[in-house]
């Protein structure tokens, strides 16, 4: 493990449009994600629940009135929202699919992706508003991987370049994440990179013979409920 564990930052739901999956959480989860804004670069916009201990829950998709051509775009948008796969995932509705786990200082993120290219993908710094941060992005706009293994699994790691985290910010939803869970046909290789990086204790990791998965359950103020 790394001398400076991670913490878990955020986790993220991929939706076709940002209606579609601020309606999946607050059916799931009982409030209804709001805020946010768009990322320029990226060509994406987003909605946030707050999440207690610090860290929250982002709604994401493709913001219709970005630029919407792929040759004309500086680069593919992140989580995988311009694969092939995830579109057609997409069309059947909104799901759980990534999670971000930050660095803080004095670890400097960028070094430690200088230092480790083949385990950590090239930082792309972001904005939104008043927000400022370093996201770790595969130059394709995949997932991160290791040994070709990620499919979401894999967290990409993110450093607040600003004072203020979003968690500071958001309204109070009376939502904790009790268990972040992961199932996944290559749980080995998902595991040796995850103790790498210092963040295998912030996920239940299982072997399945089915498809690479995240599932996460809630403490809410109507009892316990479950993303997918």
């Amino acid at each position: 493990m790394t001398a400076h564990p991670l913490h878990l930052d955020h986790l993220v739901v991929s939706a076709r449009t940002l209606d579609e999956g601020t309606q999946y959480v607050a059916d799931m989860l009982g409030v209804e994600p709001a805020g946010g804004g768009a990322h320029p670069l990226m060509r994406t916009h987003n909605r946030l629940l707050n999440l207690w201990g610090g860290a929250y829950l982002e709604v994401i998709a493709v913001d219709p009135h970005a630029e919407t051509a792929y040759e004309a775009a500086p680069r593919p948008r992140l989580f995988a929202l311009d694969d092939a796969a995830t579109r057609e995932r997409l069309e059947a509705g909104p799901y759980l699919s990534h999670w971000v786990a930050r660095v803080d200082r004095p670890k400097h993120l960028p070094t430690w992706q200088a230092q480790y290219p083949q385990r950590i993908p090239p930082i792309v710094p972001l904005t939104r508003g008043d927000f400022a941060w370093g996201l770790t992005v595969p130059e394709d706009g995949a997932f991160p991987a290791w040994q070709g293994v990620g499919d979401g699994v894999l967290p990409s790691l993110i450093q607040w370049d600003t004072a203020r985290h979003p968690s500071a910010v958001l309204p109070d939803s009376g939502i904790a994440l009790k268990a972040l869970k992961a199932l996944h046909p290559h749980a080995g290789t998902v595991a040796e990179q995850l103790q790498w990086l210092g963040a295998a204790y912030l996920i239940e990791l299982q072997t399945t013979d089915g498809a690479a998965a995240l599932v996460a359950e809630f403490e809410t103020p109507s009892g316990l409920r479950t993303l997918k």
